[in-house]
């Protein structure tokens, strides 16, 4: 299956998370009371949305990003305003299909690569009505 975007949201800028942030580093050995390590707080919001306006999520469907850690139902963090460059994940659509690849820029050429050696790269032509959405930025999926 090729990885496509399943659903496009936009950032509810109006809501605030603040969780507690913990600045010592979380070993696997002997536990420590946290208390005394909370730094501050955390407001994911601005840790993870950098342009507010430029910003949108999709979630993904398919797995031939699965080997950049892109997996099937993730939300992807994508930002308009960021510069499409080479080997950038990036939101593509291509004659109307919206799809997640990393964009590669060869002696001319633009390909968008999948991530699964299953899958092989998509050379864009120009007969294509090719676009670039924006830059993946950030990956959230659950362990």
């Amino acid at each position: 299956m090729v990885t496509k975007v399943g659903a496009i949201y936009y950032p509810d800028n109006t809501t605030k998370c603040e969780r507690p942030l913990f600045m010592v580093p979380v070993t696997a050995g002997f536990p420590s009371p946290a208390e005394d390590y909370i730094e501050g707080k955390l407001d994911l919001n601005r840790y993870l949305i950098k342009h507010p306006a430029a910003t949108f999520f999709v979630r993904v469907a398919g797995d031939s990003m699965i080997d950049a850690g892109i997996h099937p139902d993730d939300i992807l963090i994508v930002d308009r305003s960021l510069e499409p460059a080479d080997k950038k994940v990036v939101i593509a659509v291509i004659d109307g299909e919206l799809t997640v690849k990393r964009i590669r820029m060869k002696k001319g050429r633009v390909y968008l690569m999948p991530e699964n050696d299953k899958f092989k790269p998509i050379e864009i032509e120009k007969e294509m009505n090719f676009d670039i959405w924006g830059v993946v930025t950030n990956v959230i999926h659950p362990l």
